[in-house]
């Protein structure tokens, strides 16, 4: 969310000049019914004078839906939501919508595709972009409909409808679906080409065509028969009523692709789970046979679903704006990730208790701690810089500032949860949807940033309801609470008031902010850490208020949509962004590619805080990929011309996710003269560099049992950290080994106890092999740490194959192979101050100690950072490629390889430690 000190200029006078003609915001009417809720209630409504959602010239507007689809919430800020909110009046049809690895764009005649997989660098070199450009329009001959309308959807696909009275058709499109499936009546099946066509395979009712460079399969009902002239491509469907097309990786794909032509896909469903740390979430397509009895399908995977799953893929791949795509041969797939960590505040480790309390003053007494603000957006940054505070006041004793500030947030926030007044939230029958007012950003007229403002809202909540669970129940003001979160992320498909998940895309892994989705470039998200926020206030409400439903959902939001924002926004692997696009972070993620930019301004201190914004003890996730977060830094004080000024008090609390000794050491020599973020404070902002000094970084490699858990490491030190709202104490356990006892209602710090070996190297479904310098693998403990260097890849690439690897052996295995099981490992690597070096591992089975591997599988290679000491590679990085099946070791031999796949230097390896280890899936 675009976060300036003062609405442009620009904006005031364009609305200005709209009312003026005629064609402002549409005034509501002047009657409202009020509905209770709990002690509080929302309008029917909208205020008089305000508007809800219009074209882009004022004019209201209704969901574009057929008539089976009338009454059903629309799922808005989507991929595909122009289809359903018509934005332009001159374009009742939608605006291009990218599904990866297709585009699609409606039109009378059909559905444009598009396979784009040459970025564009533009806009000065600050955005890449794969636009949609037509390859082919599939229709029906003769049709020519006056619009196209969202007949269904599900959690990542659409079904678009087109009808002009004598031909109709449907679509089913969606994320990661090489075909596109269409069901038309009334005329042929028909493909019109952008240039004419190569046709490379005819097969009767089944032709390859190659448009652009692109290869595409066209599938009829058997018995049917293509025919190609000039640019346009029919068939007859001999009395039936379907046909497909795909995308190919390449021509030889067509016979694998033509297995599942006929499958067609009926809909798609993400479900998730959170257990002892770990997240999982199965994402399934359901199909029908439209001939014979194949229910299978192909799925193109997104980079940040590939690297956490051990389901096996195939060869294919596509182009994306997000990096490479994988093909899975599967209707369903899992992936599996540590649990991101979420706190209510940090331990004041290392804190000045009296320093902390004259900050913390100076918010609670101030004139007006909420700056003024009157609309949804400011009034909530307002509410999260004091429920910030709120448990720094608490851990220092202060009460009477903790309940002050506990004071004030209930008062602002149960001001809006009252309807009536000056500001309130009335819901919107016809699209079902909660808009609060006085409305910001086109949070009424677009359906805009929901999940940006509400968060706030959710997260100032769940901070009272730590303190305060009576004013959390449903009879109070929980039921409000609730219905914030029904409007931004619905965990219900069921619930006729609101739809699933407005904002986050449970496929692409993130969220988007345009309610009405009409740009050239397809949807966008400028503050991914704004949509964070709501996720991790998710997780504090529900652990608060004992909804673990909500609180799971929130932790699996958070976690996805960390790992979507590491590699979309931050190229944190830096495989996502095109060599051609010259920078490190993007300030904005869009269906075509990504910017560096924002909506507001082109100040690098904006473009690279504003996805790091609010920092929270929900931010820890930002820390995962330390090497990112350097790079981040020093582009944004290359493009900024030296350190940040503006916002450094948001760049320094991110900085020390990687670096907290730097960052601490920035404060220290700059916290006199400078005015906090409009959500930060000089209090919160203390605290944390303080606290991070103290403790060290955020470690993303160990999890606990409990969501609002975390660890931190300085040196070979590590703190573990984890709140209890419950009522009585328990007990955290971590992934390593370790455990902490937490009271009730109570933060716990501490260096754990036990240990041992990691009970959870994921998945936990296996023997654990220490590894020992002379190559051997063993299951023995307690040798002595050491480490074996990783020989240089001597500038050439080795991705794939070993050079001059490490070997690890054990022999005369014997064990069963567990059913679901699957490798797992953990390997301690440094790069010491080398720069671009990568370390990648191989692990390989003889199943009977023959001397032939019956099973190898390399793993992507983990790309090391320039600081000297120990990172993590797992297994989570992902499969590269794997050869043969795994089975029952009967005197087998299990062997691990690790070499430089890039660079030019060695590395360290480290060994005799239960922190390197290879967990094989036999018992």
């Amino acid at each position: 969310m675009p976060t300036p000190r003062s609405r442009p200029a620009a904006v005031l006078v364009l609305v200005s000049a709209l009312t003026a003609l005629g064609v402002g915001p549409a005034a509501g009417p002047a009657a409202a019914a009020t509905v209770p809720v709990g002690a509080g209630s929302y309008s029917d409504t909208r205020p008089a004078g305000t508007s809800g959602p219009t074209t882009n010239t004022g004019t209201p507007v209704t969901p574009k839906v057929t008539p089976a689809a009338q009454g059903k919430p629309v799922p808005t800020n989507d991929w595909w939501s122009s289809l359903a909110f018509q934005r332009y009046g001159d374009n009742p049809y939608s605006t291009p919508m990218y599904g990866h690895p297709l585009t699609y764009q409606a039109v009378a005649g059909g559905l444009e595709i598009g396979y784009p997989t040459s970025p564009a660098v533009v806009g000065d070199g600050r955005q890449y972009e794969f636009a949609h450009k037509r390859d082919l329009t599939l229709g029906l001959t003769g049709l020519n409909s006056p619009d196209t309308r969202a007949d269904a959807w599900s959690d990542w696909t659409v079904t678009p409808y087109w009808s002009d009275g004598a031909r109709t058709l449907r679509t089913t499109i969606g994320h990661g679906l090489p075909f596109v499936y269409a069901k038309g009546t009334g005329g042929d099946a028909r493909i019109t080409t952008a240039e004419t066509p190569t046709v490379f395979a005819d097969q009767g009712n089944v032709l390859g065509i190659t448009v652009a460079g692109h290869h595409y399969a066209l599938f009829a009902p058997t018995g049917t028969d293509w025919n190609v002239s000039g640019s346009a491509v029919t068939a007859g469907l001999g009395g039936k009523d379907y046909f497909s097309v795909a995308v190919l990786p390449d021509t030889g794909a067509l016979a694998a692709y033509r297995k599942y032509a006929y499958s067609f896909v009926t809909g798609s469903t993400v479900n998730w789970s959170y257990d002892a740390g770990t997240v999982r979430a199965t994402y399934t397509l359901t199909t029908e046979a439209k001939e014979g009895t194949e229910r299978g399908t192909l799925q193109a995977l997104y980079r940040h679903q590939w690297l956490h799953t051990t389901d096996p893929l195939t060869p294919y791949t596509y182009v994306s704006p997000r990096g490479t795509m994988k093909v899975r041969e599967s209707a369903s797939f899992t992936t599996s990730q540590r649990a991101a960590a979420t706190l209510p505040a940090l331990p004041g480790a290392g804190v000045d208790p009296a320093r902390l309390r004259g900050y913390l003053n100076e918010v609670a007494n101030s004139a007006d701690p909420f700056s003024g603000a009157v609309d949804t957006y400011w009034t909530g940054k307002a509410l999260g810089k004091l429920a910030q505070l709120v448990p720094l006041a608490d851990q220092i004793g202060e009460g009477a500032t903790r309940d002050k500030l506990l004071g004030l947030i209930k008062g602002r926030l149960q001001d809006w949860f009252t309807a009536g007044g000056a500001n309130e939230f009335s819901y919107d029958q016809a699209w079902k949807t909660l808009t609060g007012y006085p409305a910001s950003y086109g949070s009424d007229t677009e359906l805009n940033d929901h999940h940006f403002h509400y968060g706030y809202y959710v997260y100032a909540a769940a901070i009272v309801a730590q303190y305060d669970p009576a004013w959390a129940a449903d009879s109070a003001w929980g039921s409000m609470v609730k219905t914030l979160v029904r409007d931004t992320a619905n965990p219900s498909r069921t619930d006729g008031a609101f739809p699933f998940l407005r904002g986050f895309d449970v496929y692409a892994g993130h969220s988007w902010a345009s309610g009405h989705q009409g740009f050239a470039a397809g949807n966008n998200q400028e503050s991914s850490s704004e949509s964070t926020n709501l996720s991790a206030a998710l997780v504090l409400w529900g652990s608060a208020t004992g909804d673990t439903q909500l609180r799971d959902l929130g932790t699996y939001l958070l976690t996805t949509e960390g790992e979507a924002i590491a590699q979309y926004w931050f190229d944190a692997d830096q495989q996502v962004f095109p060599a051609s696009f010259q920078h490190d972070t993007a300030g904005m993620v869009w269906g075509s590619g990504a910017a560096y930019s924002t909506w507001w301004t082109a100040n690098p201190e904006e473009i690279h805080g504003i996805n790091v914004l609010p920092v929270t003890g929900g931010s820890l996730q930002l820390g995962g990929h330390k090497d990112a977060v350097r790079r981040n830094i020093a582009e944004m004080e290359r493009e900024n011309g030296g350190p940040a000024v503006e916002w450094r008090d948001i760049l320094w609390e991110f900085q020390s996710l990687a670096d907290p000794g730097t960052a601490k050491a920035k404060w220290d020599a700059g916290n006199a003269g400078y005015t906090p973020e409009a959500g930060e404070s000089k209090a919160h902002t203390y605290h944390w560099l303080t606290a991070l000094d103290t403790l060290g970084a955020p470690d993303a490699t160990v999890s606990g049992s409990l969501p609002t858990s975390a660890v931190f490491t300085k040196g070979t030190t590590r703190t573990y950290v984890a709140h209890n709202h419950g009522a009585t104490a328990r007990t955290v356990t971590f992934s390593d080994g370790k455990s902490l006892s937490v009271p009730a209602r109570s933060t716990a710090t501490g260096t754990g106890t036990g240990g041992g070996t990691d009970p959870d190297p994921e998945p936990s479904t296996g023997d654990t092999f220490q590894l020992r310098t002379g190559g051997t693998l063993t299951t023995a403990t307690g040798a002595t740490a050491g480490s074996d260097t990783v020989a240089s890849a001597q500038g050439a690439n080795h991705d794939g194959t070993p050079n001059r690897p490490l070997v690890y052996e054990a022999r005369n295995v014997n064990g069963t192979l567990r059913s679901g099981g699957s490798t797992a490992f953990r390997l301690q690597v440094d790069a010491g101050t080398a720069v671009g070096l990568g370390q990648q591992a191989r692990v390989s089975y003889d199943l009977t100690g023959d001397g032939t591997f019956d099973r190898t599988e390399t793993y992507q290679y983990f790309a090391t950072d320039p600081v000297t000491g120990w990172e993590e590679y797992g297994q989570a990085r992902g499969l590269k490629s794997a050869t043969g099946t795994l089975g029952d070791l009967r005197g087998g031999t299990v062997r691990l390889e690790v070499w430089s796949a890039i660079g030019n230097g060695d590395a360290r390896l480290q060994t005799g430690t239960d922190r390197s280890v290879l967990v094989i899936p036999y018992g």
